[in-house]
């Protein structure tokens, strides 16, 4: 997928996963009862912020990792339709392997 948004310094850009639609036992949320995705894909990551001495430091995550990050993390923007969240590398939580 190609994002017209490029993320600057430690920024990512992150493709939410869809809010779940049921519970476990099979009810139906309505939307107004569905929890904030905190999980997502990066679709684009900055190049990494610079040290005190100007160097740049590589960010930790990279294109097509799963990441989990905070509930009220980020910005949130829709390019092109398409629902996307803007996080700095330290709003994110872990990386799922």
């Amino acid at each position: 997928m190609a994002v017209k948004l490029k993320p600057l310094a430690d920024r990512v850009i992150v493709k939410q996963t869809e809010a779940e639609e049921k519970t476990a036992s099979g009810l139906y949320l309505p939307d107004a009862a569905k929890e904030k995705p905190t999980k997502g894909t990066v679709i684009a990551a900055g190049p990494g912020k610079l040290d005190d001495n100007g160097k740049r430091i590589a960010p930790g995550v990279k294109v097509a990792d799963v990441v989990y990050y905070g509930k009220y993390s980020g910005t949130e923007v829709e390019v092109e339709g398409e629902k996307l969240v803007i996080l700095r590398e330290s709003d994110i939580l872990g990386v799922l392997e």
